[in-house]
């Protein structure tokens, strides 16, 4: 029996030790709590852009009168063309994802010179030649849309469209003639000005290029554009003798350019919805 005593009196000491120790260890604080950081974005927000470009117009150039020839004439054009130009642009645009953004543009393009000669040929021989002179500037405004179509090493292909306005300001064309006759020669000459005049047509753009983000809020466009322009016309004329005065029938029809641009475009701050909190991380103790 005083063995059984024994052995619980030395059990109960050894509980009261280990709780004696216990209490004088320290007590670990709790896990701690820690913000993870918030992720990267690559998109999204406003954006403002400018641009500068070469131009390279090109149009069919007409005249009532080339509808009134009479039956059995030929009529053949040699060396329409217009010499290249500039565009200076700016514009604002919004990037909604990673693959869709628009903005909307603004531009003014440089004069461009119009040059060419026209050969009408009649039965029996006889024929007209006409040279002609003349030109336009223009402002353009378009709302674009654009998909990007992934990145690789920074660099970024994308396509577009856009739909807006071209106001065409031509100026006056110089229209020289001389008449032919075989055996002849040259029996007569005439001489005869439009004035220039200006129009507003719809425009339509084809964007396709490439982009390279310098760093997150500077990105640089290297880009091709065709745009068509529609009709631009001319005011009255008249010959040098003062006949034929009157409205003029000459017109640039399907005006379009083919355009290589490049552009710039800068992130501006975005303010618009702060992000949503970040997710909490639990660091082991």
């Amino acid at each position: 029996m005083r063995s059984v005593k024994s052995l619980i009196a030395a059990g109960a000491a050894t509980l009261l030790s280990s709780a004696a120790f216990a209490a004088d260890m320290p007590i670990m604080p709790p896990p701690q709590m820690a913000y993870a950081p918030p992720p990267v974005q690559d998109f999204g927000g406003w954006y403002l852009r400018g641009d500068i470009g070469v131009t390279n117009s090109s149009a069919k150039l007409h005249d009532n009168l080339f509808d009134t020839l009479p039956a059995g004439s030929t009529l053949t054009h040699d060396g329409h063309g217009f010499t290249g130009g500039q565009s200076y642009g700016l514009g604002v645009g919004y990037q909604f994802n990673s693959w869709f953004r628009a903005d909307i543009t603004g531009e003014y393009r440089s004069r461009v010179s119009f040059s060419g000669t026209d050969v009408s040929t009649f039965p029996g021989g006889s024929s007209l030649s006409d040279v002609y002179q003349g030109g336009y500037t223009s402002w353009v405004g378009l709302a674009n849309v654009y998909a990007d179509l992934g990145t690789w090493w920074c660099l970024t292909p994308f396509v577009g469209v856009g739909v807006g306005a071209a106001h065409i300001q031509t100026t006056g064309l110089q229209d020289s003639g001389v008449a032919f006759a075989p055996g002849v020669g040259s029996f007569g000459s005439s001489s005869y000005f439009a004035n220039g005049a200006s129009t507003t047509n719809f425009a339509w753009a084809a964007h396709a290029g490439v982009a390279y983000k310098v760093n997150q809020n500077f990105t640089v466009e290297l880009a091709y554009r065709y745009l068509n322009m529609g009709t631009a016309v001319h005011g009255n004329g008249q010959s040098f003798d003062g006949s034929n005065a009157g409205p003029s029938s000459f017109q640039y029809r399907d005006l379009i350019s083919q355009d290589v641009r490049l552009g710039v475009r800068f992130a501006l701050p975005c303010c618009d919805v702060p992000p949503p909190p970040p997710p909490l991380l639990i660091r082991k103790g």
